[in-house]
Order: C-alpha cells, then sequence, then structure tokens
C-alpha cells in the first residue's frame, strides 16, 4: 500500500517531467545490478545446500566470499563512476533540459555509490530466504516503502521541488536500513556465520561462481529485456512518458507482487527437495502454483478492464494513460508470472543452460527490435513494451518444456544441464 501512496505525493513533489527523470535514472542505475556477478544467486542455492547438509562452516565460508568479493567489486565501481562522471553529460543520457546538467552531476555518482553499497548488504536478504525465512524480505520491503513514504511526505511539507534532494535522501534511505539490518542479524540469528575475510577461498568462491556466472549473464539479459524500457522510451519520446508506462507498471505490479510473495519461499525449498531427491512433493508444491497462476493472470485481466477508475481514484485526472499501453503491460505482467513458478524451479536445481542461451538471445536482439517496432512500424511507446513481451515469450514456452522433463526423469543433453 505504501508503495502505491508514494507514487501521487511524489509527482506532486517532483512534477511530471522530473518524475520521469528519476524513473529513468532509477532504471539506469539498476542495470548495474548484475555487477553482483550472479553471487546473490548462487549464493542463494549453496546456502541452501550447505544447510540442508548440516554444514555450518560451510554456509559461513560461502557468506564471506560473497560479501567480500561483492564488496571489492562495489568499491571498484564506485572508483570507476566517480571518474567517468566527471566527463558525461546526463542531460543527454536521459533526454532532458540543461538546465538540470549541475544536479543530475552531483546526484548521479550519489546515487551509484549508495547503489553499490547495497549490491553488499542486500545479500542479508537472500540469507534468510535460502534459509527459509521467507518473509524477512516481505517486512523488508514494506519497512523501506514505508520509511520512503514518511520522507516524501515530510519534502513536500518542509521544501520545494528537487530532484536532488528526493535523489539523495531516497537513496540513502534503503541503504542505511540494510546496513542495520546487517548488523542486526550477523549479532543474532546469522551469528555463526558472519562475514570473515580469513574464510573466503577460491574454492568457495568457484563453487558460487560456477552456477553464478549462469546466473550472472541471466541477471544481465533479464536487465536488458525488462530495465531498458525506460531509457528507450525517454530517448525516442520524452520523460514524461516514461511516467505512463511506469505508472501502468505498478498499478499491474498489484497482482506480481502478491504472487512474487507466494512463490518466491519455493525456489529455496525446491533447492532442498531437489537435493532429497522428493519428487512428489515438487509436483505438488507445482501443481499449487499453477493454480495461483491462474488466479493472478485473472486478477490482471480484473485490473485491466477496470484500470480507467483506478488510476483516476488513485492519481487524479491530471494524469492519463492509454488503454493500449494498459494492455500491453497487463499482457506483459501475466507472462512473467506465467514463467515465474518454472523458473524457480529450473533455478533451484540449477540447470539454467537453456535459459541462458534463450535470455542472451533475446536481450540481444530486444534494443534494436523496440526501436523497430515502436519507430519503424510506428507503434509509438506500446511498440516498446511489444518487443519485451516478444522477448519473454520463448522463456514461457521453454521453461515449462524442461520443468516436465526433468521432474519425469526424461531430461537429456542440454534440457538436463
Amino acid at each position: 500500500m505504501a508503495s502505491f501512496m508514494i507514487v501521487p505525493l511524489t509527482i506532486n513533489f517532483l512534477e511530471i517531467e522530473n518524475y520521469g527523470i528519476w524513473l529513468t535514472l532509477s532504471s539506469f542505475i539498476a542495470w548495474f545490478s548484475f555487477f553482483d556477478i550472479g553471487l546473490g544467486n548462487g549464493l542463494r542455492n549453496k546456502f541452501a545446500e550447505a544447510k540442508a547438509n548440516g554444514d555450518l562452516t560451510l554456509a559461513k565460508a560461502f557468506v564471506s566470499s560473497a560479501y567480500f568479493t561483492i564488496g571489492a567489486v562495489s568499491i571498484g565501481l564506485i572508483i570507476l563512476f566517480v571518474g567517468l562522471n566527471f566527463f558525461i553529460d546526463w542531460t543527454k543520457v536521459f533526454n532532458t533540459s540543461p538546465s538540470l546538467h549541475k544536479d543530475l552531476g552531483l546526484l548521479m555518482p550519489i546515487v551509484f555509490g549508495f547503489f553499490c553499497l547495497q549490491l553488499v548488504v542486500k545479500l542479508i536478504t537472500t540469507i534468510y530466504t535460502a534459509d527459509q525465512h521467507h518473509s524477512t524480505q516481505g517486512k523488508m520491503t514494506f519497512l523501506t516503502n514505508l520509511g520512503s513514504l514518511l520522507i516524501v511526505w515530510l519534502l513536500t511539507k518542509t521544501t520545494n521541488s528537487s530532484l536532488l534532494i528526493f535523489g539523495v535522501i531516497y537513496s540513502v534511505f534503503p541503504a542505511l536500513l540494510l546496513v542495520g539490518f546487517n548488523f542486526l542479524a550477523f549479532k543474532g540469528r546469522y551469528n555463526y556465520c558472519k562475514p570473515d575475510y580469513k574464510y573466503w577461498k577460491k574454492e568457495h568462491l568457484k563453487d558460487i561462481f560456477g552456477l553464478g556466472s549462469k546466473f550472472f549473464i541471466i541477471q544481465i539479459s533479464w536487465v536488458v529485456i525488462t530495465s531498458t524500457d525506460n531509457i528507450i522510451i525517454s530517448q525516442l519520446f520524452s520523460p514524461e512518458d516514461v511516467v505512463q508506462y511506469n505508472l501502468s507498471l505498478k498499478l499491474f505490479a498489484i497482482s506480481s507482487m502478491i504472487f512474487a510473495i507466494l512463490a518466491t519461499p519455493y525456489w529455496s525449498t525446491f533447492t532442498e527437495a531437489h537435493v532429497k531427491a522428493d519428487t512428489i512433493w515438487i509436483k505438488g508444491a507445482m501443481k499449487s502454483l499453477e493454480r495461483f497462476v491462474i488466479l493472478f493472470s485473472i486478477l490482471c485481466l480484473v485490473i485491466l478492464f477496470l484500470s480507467k477508475y483506478v488510476l483516476n481514484f488513485w492519481l487524479g485526472p491530471s494524469v492519463f494513460i492509454p488503454f493500449e499501453i494498459n494492455l500491453a503491460v497487463c499482457i506483459m505482467t501475466i507472462f512473467i508470472i506465467v514463467l515465474t513458478p518454472y523458473n524457480y524451479y529450473i533455478n533451484a536445481t540449477g540447470k539454467i543452460k537453456i535459459q541462458l542461451y534463450l535470455s542472451l538471445l533475446m536481450a540481444l536482439i530486444n534494443i534494436p527490435l523496440s526501436i523497430y517496432i515502436a519507430k519503424s512500424l510506428d507503434f509509438g511507446v506500446v511498440g516498446v513494451m511489444i518487443s519485451t513481451i516478444i522477448c519473454i515469450a520463448p522463456g514461457v514456452i521453454f521453461s515449462r518444456i524442461q520443468f516436465k522433463k526433468i521432474i519425469s526423469e526424461t531430461a537429456k543433453g542440454i534440457w538436463n544441464q
């Protein structure tokens, strides 16, 4: 609820153009999420396996190796980014007014620096999830959204509109919240696996990165497929058009977020069940998830047909989103919901080679396809979303086929790798 309440407050504080710039800026920074080099997902599986086998020392070694490696990568990225920042005109990158040159020059390294800090400290939520304390990540998200809502409300009451002030506060708060959460977790529940440099071992890093390197490429590919839309729309059209697209995404996130809350716990549980060869449980769990897929896909359609009234209630008459944008986002959301359970199982088993190749191929064609459909075929903003849908669709088909093959023990060759 807080994440929805914050949108009209933010638009009111920043106004439409600056809000569009912030959304585009956030998407640009999110591209660098792949610099956790897949270690987050690799840690998730390896930590779960170590706990399932009762090897707490190995679990500590995996945690230490992941923390110190991503920490070193983050420091290197910050130094590199700060150096490059002097030579980049961000107003051209985001297709916005030259008057924002100074503010964006100050804001970008700050936002990027705290983003890199989050790359490290958000690993604690991976540990909780791998240890099947799945509600913890939801609680952190709730606290972040609630705190952000309070901060934006205070900004509207105490200061004039400023993208710089908003961006700094909005970046610093969640990073510091996660730092505090790390401190509490490693002083309490996870004291036994608190990061210690002497437990950093090349062989443990290889164990995580052996699987994590594949996740790394998949992660890069998904960032390109799903997170470049804001930049493409901003460059081809305007920051204001980015706002329409993102507000539609937030509307349909009602369905996808609730589904993710229900589905996320299954990843680590699938890992444990796969290690124990508990096929009966896996089949039953997948049937339950498939029922949820149908339910939340129907919810997406309900949201689509009520979108005009919901948006008017949520944002008022000042913001209009064309039906075709909502339709495209609805289809995209349904595809992601259908894909999620099968990908979670495949990721849990580590048999991700097909997903790797497919994601990489779709990432390579996504940007040129977006430009072609949006500009050459004259579909406008909707064309960018059509491209994303086309790139997600093959994954929906192939992931289900692979799940069926693995669970029936008929997977051979690349289907079993």
